[in-house]
């Protein structure tokens, strides 16, 4: 569920029949799951509420084409939706993704946050909290609707000595098994991060390897910035002379440069946790000047070398343990996935066969992407 740089959630859900809820319907289903989750262990009043803000969500929804062709809409919005509606036929018809019958609707919200997602961690070692949901499997993340039930939850978590890491997202999916709708919240976004988001989350409906949240979440990222380079530079009006095919080529190059400085620190931080000669609390100790030194070394070498991009949060938001396993959810070997894709000739179609053929089959889904060097 949503990264730090405001990316989808990814939420469990499943309909018998990808695309045919219509609207409310798709909510009630969910809320019929709820004896399924609760096998799984899952809280009643947690389902019960994710039920009601989906049924929500679903009764809200409005066909994309309707708020395009309606003369009172305004000509941003119609912009913008048109932009997103022609990357999802882009996803469909060009990189073979099972969209179902996500985004060709839209729902309006009154609120910036569609979502809050909480990430938790041990704070000696790499280790997240994971929760388990039927469909999904385990999942180093939980989404809430609620505000207060997110921040109590928080609060338990670190009274029990976890590192915690509570953000807001603006989407998320429900793997196509509802035809989730375009959350107007996208619309405020630029065109380049619009069409990223929505190829991310279709690449959620097309593939997701149960209890592999990295690999599901760094597929997505790679799917959503190479692919929005592609629709850009390719598509009939774009091409590589135009701004919004070099803004989307920076973004992706960008966003391989913050995989690159996070696997890296990743690799640090457990060097640290891994040491014998040092007791709990020395290593609690050292891992604040690690950090220090890590956003020195962000703001003084990584961040100055960015083409279109900041990672800002990575600058003003707390670090500890949860935040790094979250930021390294979405970005972990990144350069590893443009590698695959150069191998099979820039061809992002078939690159996406391939993971989608053998990631599945894999004891680890890494595995099958070529290592630098």
């Amino acid at each position: 569920m949503g990264n730090p740089q405001g990316r989808p959630l990814t939420g469990p859900g499943r309909v018998p029949a990808r695309g045919e809820a219509g609207p409310g319907r798709g909510g009630w289903i969910l809320l019929g799951l709820t004896g399924l989750l609760l096998i799984g262990g899952c809280s009643p009043v947690y389902v019960a509420r994710a039920g009601l803000a989906q049924a929500q969500l679903l009764a809200g929804r409005t066909p994309i084409p309707q708020v395009i062709n309606d003369p009172a809409t305004d000509p941003e919005i119609r912009d913008k939706l048109l932009f997103a509606w022609e990357a999802r036929r882009f996803a469909v018809d060009e990189l073979e993704l099972d969209a179902g019958e996500a985004y060709t609707t839209t729902v309006e919200l009154e609120s910036d946050t569609l979502a809050l997602v909480l990430s938790a961690a041990e704070r000696d070692r790499l280790e997240a909290v994971t929760w388990w949901f039927p469909i999904v499997g385990r999942v180093p993340y939980r989404g809430y609707f609620s505000e207060g039930e997110a921040f109590r939850e928080r609060d338990r978590l670190e009274e029990r000595g976890y590192d915690t890491y509570l953000r807001p997202t603006a989407a998320f999916s429900t793997l196509g098994w509802f035809a989730d709708p375009l959350p107007s919240i996208l619309l405020r976004r630029d065109t380049v991060d619009l069409v990223d988001t929505v190829l991310h989350e279709l690449s959620h409906a097309h593939l997701f390897i149960p209890g592999e949240g990295r690999f599901n979440e760094s597929f997505a990222t790679f799917v959503g910035g190479a692919g929005a380079a592609h629709f850009f530079c390719t598509r009939p009006g774009g091409g590589p002379g135009t701004v919004l095919c070099r803004r989307a080529r920076e973004r992706w190059a960008d966003a391989m440069d913050f995989s690159r400085f996070m696997d890296e620190l990743m690799a640090e931080v457990e060097g640290l946790y891994t040491r014998d000669d040092l007791s709990r609390e020395e290593k609690l100790s050292t891992r604040e000047t690690l950090f220090r030194d890590a956003r020195a070394r962000f703001r003084d070498e990584v961040q100055p070398a960015f083409r279109a991009s900041g990672y800002q949060a990575f600058l003003t938001r707390p670090l500890n343990n949860a935040t790094l396993l979250s930021w390294r959810l979405y970005y972990h070997r990144l350069p590893d996935f443009q590698r695959l894709l150069d191998e099979h000739g820039g061809d992002l179609a078939e690159t996406i066969r391939t993971l989608s053929r053998e990631a599945p089959a894999a004891d680890d889904p890494f595995q099958i992407l070529p290592a630098d060097g």
